[in-house]
Parts: structure tokens; C-alpha cells; sequence
């Protein structure tokens, strides 16, 4: 059942958690934990110290930050003072740190004293009225870096201005730039509205999400994933977190075996490495782990099956886009599923599947391109406006992605109009061969890009990551996909590496590997 109370604007929401459950632990790291009463209140002061600043309402401010208590207050210090945050990956290079910070505009930066020189490199890239505030990441720093605003006493010190807190949530209130996996990154403008639409329509009635829970994060915060779930949904409802600052299986497994933990967001690949690294522990249970969810990539149906069998959990399967504040379907707890699938669409979300040409509706269990209309899809792109007309028409999102439902509206991602391979004139997802592939016992990983040829336009090209201190027979491999494959659709390169290049919401960056090809 939708959720509309979760809709709120963020000082509203703060208020009520902080009125409800002031005491209470909203978020927490490795170094430091914040209640809900401190959260409202530290977010008000940062937000009167970025007034005092001269952030303007609508004016970008960026977050340069690990996964950390500070990133969270930070962006919501940021929607408080009217802005509009802007996260940046904390192991960004400097040329694409200084393409954010020039493209959105940015007025001030959260980063760290670890990232100082850094910026001090980026002089005459970036906006010059730029303010840095900073995260003393250990107290042996301070000394080593002079000028900025330290964050720790903005936080503590009362501010000359108050909180804007605007009432309005269906303004700009996130840059959140896209993964880039074709190119350069687009910024996607989104609302509190939308993101929290998702939260109201997925997270709390499908997933369970609720007050109760409390979150194991490994989710990288700069994704619009993380930033839907594992920060507002998690304020919305009034759950508690703990946000890894990187993600580590090991660690993972540590944490959720302590018992505190109800609730585990991840990638595919995050569940992945779960079970390649317990393999020797077949009796391990997670006491409190209620459900876990998957999102950000595509999740072959056999890693789903094998992690429920191996753990007891459910693990949920949803398909979610920058684009559309997250979550465009969500596999529900409790309900019947189809092995493969993503689940139905939210409901309240229309979803149609289309010839990418014609632009008409396909039948039920035909390939074609989703589209996307709702109360959760983007503003548009931050000053570009042709990509912006390309992408959304009458108000339906096309997501290049190529999808099928079926007729009892269970969708299925089969890859991307862009990332398809055409073999002289047949066409071929990189997906379907992908999923072959790892089932094979030597592979730990994969990606397959189409190269180019002569005389059939392309061939799939597959990389290979083996399992640790074992060797990955090619040939043998080969034979396996001929038996679950088209002879056509049988990679025609195989090149054995150390990694995939992946996003941190786990999906594949295949114009790296096509480089490789060239």
C-alpha cells in the first residue's frame, strides 16, 4: 500500500523523527554516530552556516565525501539551506572532480583534509568563489592543512542565518551524475518529491522497510540508489543505519552475522562475492537479516536462487535508473516471483515496452525499449537541453534499456539498445550470454562488448575474471556456451583479465573494455 505520509519535506521530516525518537541512533560509521535530535539539529546549523556563505537558493553545493555520518548531515544540510547537492564519488580523478564542480556550478565543497591538494590543484578549473568546508579525517591533520572551514565547527557553532528549510519539494534539489558507462556523465536533476515518491511506492510497502529496521549500507552515498535508500528512505521511516565506508565482504559477513542488522541493500556483484567467500561455511545464518535487496545492475537468476538456498533470506530483485529517482520495478516481499525477472512495475508508475523505431507498444513477451512515466522521473539534464529532448518526450522517459514482460506484468532487462550486439543483421544481448558464462565453476566474473568485423558488423567479445587460484579452461568454456547458446551468439574473442571495470552500483563500464578491443 503507498505510503504518502513518507512525502514530506526534509525539515519535516527531521522534526518528526527527532520528536518521535530524538535519542535514537538515525545514522552510523565506524567513527562516529548521530541521533535523531542531533541530526535535526546539526543540519540546521550547517544549513545557516552555508546561508551565511552566500549559497543562493537553487545554488549547487557539492559533496566530496566518503561513505560517512558527515556525507549524510552534509546533504541534508545542503536541502535545508535550499540548495541543490551535488555528490561526488570520494575516488573521483581530479579532471572528472573538476568537470562536476564546473558543470553544476558549485558554490561551496564538502570534502576532507585528504582531498585539500587535490583542489588546490583544480585553480582555474572550477568556479573561484568555491568554499571549502572541511572533514578532519584524523586529528594529526589539522595542522598540515591551513585556510577552510572546518566542518566539525560549523556543526557545533550557531549560525547568523537559520535554516531556509523550504517547504517546496518539487524543485532541484540533487545533482546526481549518471554512471557514465557510455561516456561522459550527464547531471540528472531530481526532487525530494520523486526520490521519496520511491521510497513511498517501493522501499516502505514492497521491501518492508520500516522504523524497526536497522540497515547494514554498503552503498557507495554518490549513487542515486544509496541516496534514495540508505539516506532518505532511511530518515523518512525513521530506521537506523550503519553505513560501511567501503564495501567488504568480509567485513559484511562480520557485521551481519552480530545479529543487529535486519536490512542489507546491495549490487549483484555485493552478493556474488557473498557466496564465493562462504563457500567453505554451509551453516551460516545472519540471526536478525530479514531481507536483502538487490539493485543498480542485472542479477542472473541463479545468483538469486543460490544465495536464498545458501542463507534462508529473501533477496529482492529491482530495476532502478538514476533517471527515475531509483526504482522503476521491485520484486515484493512475500510474493510470487519469476526466476529472472525484475518484478512488476511500482505501483502508480506507468511502464510500457515499445518498438524503439515505431514507438509501439509491443505484446506481452516481446523485446522492446521501456519508457517510464511517474511522479519519480527526473527534471531533465542540468543545462542540456537536447539530450534532455532526446530522453524525455511527452513525459516518458525512454531508458534505453531493452526489456520483455510477460502477461502477468513481471519485466525482464535484456540489455541496451546501445550495448546490443548486431551479427550480421541478429540481434544479441550482452546479458543473455553473460548469465551462460557464470554459470561455468572457474569464472568469478564477466562482461561481453561486441567488437568489430569485417564482414558481420560485430561479434560478442568475452573478459573473464577467474576464480581465485583456479584457470579458466577457454575451450571448455566455449563448448558450455555452445550447449546453452546460438551458434551465433557464442563469443568469438575470449581474453582472460584481473577485473571488470563496474560503476559502484555494480554496472558494467563496457566502452572500457570496447577500448581494449581497438
Amino acid at each position: 500500500m503507498f505510503q504518502s505520509e513518507l512525502i514530506a519535506p526534509v525539515p519535516e521530516l527531521l522534526e518528526r523523527q527527532a520528536t518521535a525518537q530524538g535519542e535514537r541512533i538515525a545514522f552510523r560509521d565506524a567513527r562516529s554516530a548521530v541521533t535523531y535530535a542531533d541530526l535535526e539539529a546539526v543540519t540546521g546549523r550547517l544549513a545557516g552556516h552555508l546561508a551565511d556563505l552566500g549559497v543562493q537558493p537553487g545554488e549547487s553545493v557539492a559533496i566530496f565525501l566518503p561513505n560517512s555520518v558527515e556525507w549524510v548531515e552534509s546533504c541534508l544540510a545542503v536541502v535545508r539551506a535550499g540548495g541543490v547537492a551535488v555528490p561526488i564519488s570520494y575516488d573521483a580523478t581530479a579532471g572528472e572532480v573538476a568537470y562536476r564542480l564546473a558543470d553544476a556550478g558549485c558554490r561551496a565543497v564538502v570534502t576532507t583534509d585528504e582531498r585539500v591538494a587535490l583542489l588546490d590543484g583544480l585553480r582555474g578549473e572550477v568556479p573561484e568563489a568555491i568554499a571549502p568546508i572541511l572533514v578532519e579525517r584524523g586529528p594529526e591533520r589539522a595542522a598540515e592543512t591551513p585556510g577552510g572551514l572546518r566542518f566539525a565547527e560549523l556543526a557545533a557553532r550557531e549560525p547568523a542565518s537559520a535554516p531556509r528549510d523550504p517547504r517546496d519539494i518539487d524543485v532541484p534539489a540533487f545533482i546526481l551524475y549518471t554512471s557514465g558507462t557510455t561516456g561522459r556523465a550527464k547531471g540528472v536533476l531530481l526532487t525530494v518529491h520523486g526520490m521519496l515518491w520511491v521510497t513511498a511506492a517501493c522501499w516502505a510497502p514492497l521491501a518492508g522497510l520500516a522504523r524497526d529496521d536497522t540497515v547494514l549500507s554498503p552503498l557507495p552515498l554518490f549513487h542515486s540508489y544509496a541516496l534514495n535508500l540508505s539516506v532518505l528512505s532511511i530518515l523518512a521511516v525513521g530506521a537506523s543505519e550503519y553505513l560501511m565506508e567501503k564495501y567488504s565482504t568480509g567485513e559484511a559477513v562480520r557485521l551481519l552475522q552480530s545479529g543487529a542488522y535486519s536490512f542489507f541493500p546491495g549490487v549483484p556483484t555485493m552478493f556474488h562475492y557473498f557466496l564465493q567467500a562462504t563457500q567453505q561455511q554451509p551453516g551460516l545464518r545472519f540471526p536478525a537479516l530479514r531481507v536483502c535487496v538487490s539493485a543498480g545492475a542485472i542479477m542472473p537468476a541463479t545468483l538469486n536462487r543460490e544465495f536464498e538456498e545458501r542463507f534462508g533470506v529473501p533477496l529482492l530483485d529491482g530495476y532502478g535508473i538514476t533517471e527515475t529517482s531509483t526504482m522503476v520495478t521491485m520484486n515484493p516481499l512475500g510474493a510470487e516471483r519469476v526466476p529472472g525477472s525484475c518484478g512488476p512495475a511500482l505501483p502508480g508508475l506507468e511502464v510500457r515496452i515499445v518498438d524503439p523505431l515505431s514507438g509501439a507498444e509491443v505484446p506481452a513477451g516481446a523485446e522492446g525499449e521501456l519508457i517510464v512515466r511517474g511522479p519519480n522521473v527526473m527534471l531533465g539534464y542540468h543545462d542540456k537541453p537536447a539530450e534532455t529532448a532526446a530522453a524525455l518526450r511527452d513525459g516518458w522517459y525512454h531508458t534505453g534499456d531493452l526489456a520483455k514482460r510477460d502477461a502477468a506484468g513481471f519485466i525482464t532487462i535484456t540489455g541496451r539498445l546501445k550495448e546490443l550486439i548486431i551479427r550480421g543483421g541478429q540481434n544479441i544481448a550482452p546479458a543473455e550470454i553473460e548469465e551462460v558464462v557464470n554459470l561455468w565453476e572457474e569464472v568469478l566474473d564477466c562482461a561481453v562488448v561486441g567488437m568489430a568485423h569485417e564482414h558481420l558488423g560485430e561479434v560478442p567479445a568475452l573478459f573473464v575474471v577467474a576464480q581465485p587460484e583456479r584457470a579458466v579452461d577457454v575451450e571448455a568454456l566455449l563448448a558450455h556456451c555452445r550447449t546453452y547458446l546460438s551458434a551465433y551468439k557464442v563469443p568469438a574473442l575470449v581474453r582472460l583479465v584481473e577485473e571488470i571495470p563496474r560503476t559502484g552500483s555494480g554496472k558494467i563500464i563496457r566502452f572500457r573494455l570496447k577500448e581494449t578491443l581497438e
